[in-house]
């Protein structure tokens, strides 16, 4: 991924074959890619597990690039990270482009401030006095490098053609008839993939602003800030110009939701079984039969909607109640159902046509509500 401009003791600026060779990927690249990432996969779990953090899956839907100030023969220079030579978003432009987001939603350019406010913003990514001298707060937040997953086998290669030297290079009065200049630089491929981990510092921020803590506020605020982020600014250099523009990535949204959902289910399971443990094997059963009748519950209110037709649906659906409640041993559940047939039974609405349906209603209410 290194640039190769030195062929023995010959000097060469010709930028077309060292950025094609420097674009290029092998397998070692993409090994490596994958493998930074898994790294900081796992630092993460760590992370997770000591204290709040926050992980954002997101693809380029433009051209990336980053870097281009940089010292480098080639005039547009590129950051690579030492020692791998691999692209790299550092983990300070993100904060920087966060921090902007986060400003402009707070001052209300945008309408909704979605949450941001002066003392959010110095809470979280902190604050710097213009003395330089006084008032200095640290941020509650940790922003690390992103290593892009590039799609495909290379980087690419964009060109820019200013043509204004005349003007701002020799003094001369400008002009559109000036002689264009293609300058080649390298870009990270749509579509490549970028994972944002953001730590923060909970007992820190629980002293600065504990309103962020509750309801984990921190990362609302901070998912409205990547957003608005992918929408309108973009990460990385030339932004102006719609290089650096992402989305977050629907795959692992979903991915992550479903995760959540699970997570959420397995809790409350763990939550029922630990309150099953203490319940006495009436309230078992009791607990067991309630979603039974409160199914019948629904299918008599529906029913009686309408006039009552002796040998209808809802007969069918009575009959199967009754046969099924009479198998129940616990009083509370013999109780409740008999209650509820009592009241599908009177003179305005229920009332069986056939007199031994009836009787038998009428034997079963009697039956369960015997052990009252």
């Amino acid at each position: 991924m290194y640039l190769k401009l030195w062929e023995g003791s010959a000097w060469s600026k010709s930028k077309d074959k060292p950025l094609d060779g420097a674009k290029r990927l092998n397998d070692c690249d993409k090994q490596t890619m994958r493998e930074l990432l898994a790294r900081q996969k796992q630092v993460f779990v760590v992370a997770v597990a000591t204290e709040a953090a926050f992980q954002l899956d997101a693809l380029a839907t433009a051209p990336f690039t980053t870097g281009l100030g940089n010292e480098h023969p080639l005039e547009n220079g590129f950051a690579f990270l030492n020692p791998y030579g691999l692209p790299y978003l550092p983990g300070s432009g993100i904060k920087g482009v966060l921090r902007q987001e986060a400003r402009e939603l707070a001052r209300g350019d945008w309408g909704d401030t979605q949450g941001w406010d002066a003392a959010a913003i110095n809470a979280l990514f902190g604050k710097e006095s213009s003395d330089g001298d006084i008032d200095h707060l640290r941020g509650a937040l940790s922003f690390w490098d992103v290593i892009p997953q590039i799609a495909g086998d290379s980087l690419t290669v964009e060109i820019m053609t200013p043509h204004q030297s005349h003007y701002y290079q020799h003094g001369q009065s400008p002009h559109e008839s000036g002689q264009p200049n293609p300058i080649s630089f390298l870009t990270v491929p749509p579509k490549s993939r970028f994972v944002f981990h953001v730590q923060c510092d909970l007992a820190y921020l629980n002293r600065l602003a504990p309103s962020l803590v509750a309801s984990d506020c921190w990362k609302v605020l901070l998912d409205a800030a990547f957003h608005h982020a992918f929408n309108w600014l973009g990460f990385g250099a030339k932004t102006a110009v719609g290089y650096g523009a992402m989305q977050e990535n629907p795959a692992a949204k979903a991915e992550h939701e479903q995760k959540e959902a699970e997570g959420r289910a397995e809790a409350e399971r763990l939550a029922k079984e630990a309150r099953r443990q203490t319940m006495t094997p009436e309230e078992l059963a009791w607990e067991e039969r309630q979603p039974t009748i409160e199914q019948f519950r629904r299918l008599f209110d529906a029913a009686r909607a309408a006039p009552y037709q002796p040998g209808g649906q809802f007969d069918n659906q009575r009959m199967g109640f009754m046969k099924t409640a009479l198998d129940w041993q616990d009083k509370r559940s013999r109780n409740a159902a008999a209650e509820l047939l009592r009241e599908t039974m009177t003179k305005v609405w229920g009332m069986p046509g056939k007199k031994e349906t009836k009787q038998r209603f009428q034997e079963a209410i009697e039956q369960l509500g015997s052990q009252t």
